[in-house]
């Protein structure tokens, strides 16, 4: 639903930049013996749900793509709080080769996050919303 040309851009460019963090993380499981499976998250199901909600209710486009990207940088804290969490179990366990996977992936997420506040303050979509 997003308007904003970058933001929409932003928006599908991380959608592929995730499909190669699954691909990262499957290896994570590889190398520790595990199979990798999906899981339910109550936490990320709760922001997805609370930024459809939002979506549904903001009829004013320019507001609307600030607000989306309020969603999508909930979500991407959520993933850094995450990836942090997994680094350090890592490292506590000696895993140096998961650690530089789990790595990449948490960099990938605070450059998507950056690119999101860059898009609200430097592109104007903040400014642009509060008009």
């Amino acid at each position: 639903k997003a308007t904003n040309r970058e933001l929409s851009k932003g928006l599908k460019d991380h959608l592929e930049e995730t499909k190669k963090q699954v691909a990262r993380l499957e290896q994570v499981f590889q190398k520790l013996g595990e199979k990798a499976q999906g899981a339910k998250c109550p936490a990320i199901d709760g922001l997805i749900a609370e930024a459809d909600e939002i979506a549904g209710e903001v009829a004013d486009k320019e507001v609307l793509d600030a607000a989306i990207i309020g969603a999508a940088q909930s979500v991407e804290h959520y993933e850094i709080a995450r990836y942090g969490t997994l680094i350090a179990w890592a490292e506590a366990l000696g895993r140096d080769d998961t650690v530089r996977l789990l790595n990449t992936n948490l960099n990938e997420e605070k450059a998507a996050d950056r690119k999101l506040s860059t898009i609200a303050l430097r592109k104007g979509v903040n400014r642009k919303a509060a008009s």
